[in-house]
């Protein structure tokens, strides 16, 4: 199992010193990134936490899996590998920059 682990379902206000006090229940945290949406700036709703060893990490899917968190019941698994996607496309129907239903004609 790898020590990286998925936290969901975040209260918009959680910060990274609560996520972290709260899994440090569990053990040794590594690491805290919640997940920041780019346009907005506000909380995506979810994080990676890192624990320090592999046992600790199921320890903090057992402690905190299910559990209330800033108001909100937080899911916890182990984190999957990011799979590779292919370059997204911004032609639209009518190709080119700008195209699409409200695109220049």
């Amino acid at each position: 199992m790898e020590k990286k682990l998925f936290v969901g379902s975040l209260s918009y206000s959680t910060t990274e010193d609560s996520l972290r006090s709260f899994f440090e229940q569990a053990g040794t945290v590594e690491s805290v990134a919640i997940i920041i949406d780019k346009l907005s700036g506000r909380s995506k709703g979810f994080a990676f936490v890192e624990m320090s060893s592999e046992d600790e990490a199921q320890k903090a899917i057992e402690m905190c899996n299910g559990k209330e968190l800033d108001g909100r019941t937080i899911v916890v698994d182990e984190a999957k590998p990011m799979q590779p996607r292919a370059p997204r496309s911004f032609d639209g129907p009518r190709g080119g920059a700008g195209g699409g239903r409200f695109g220049r004609r």
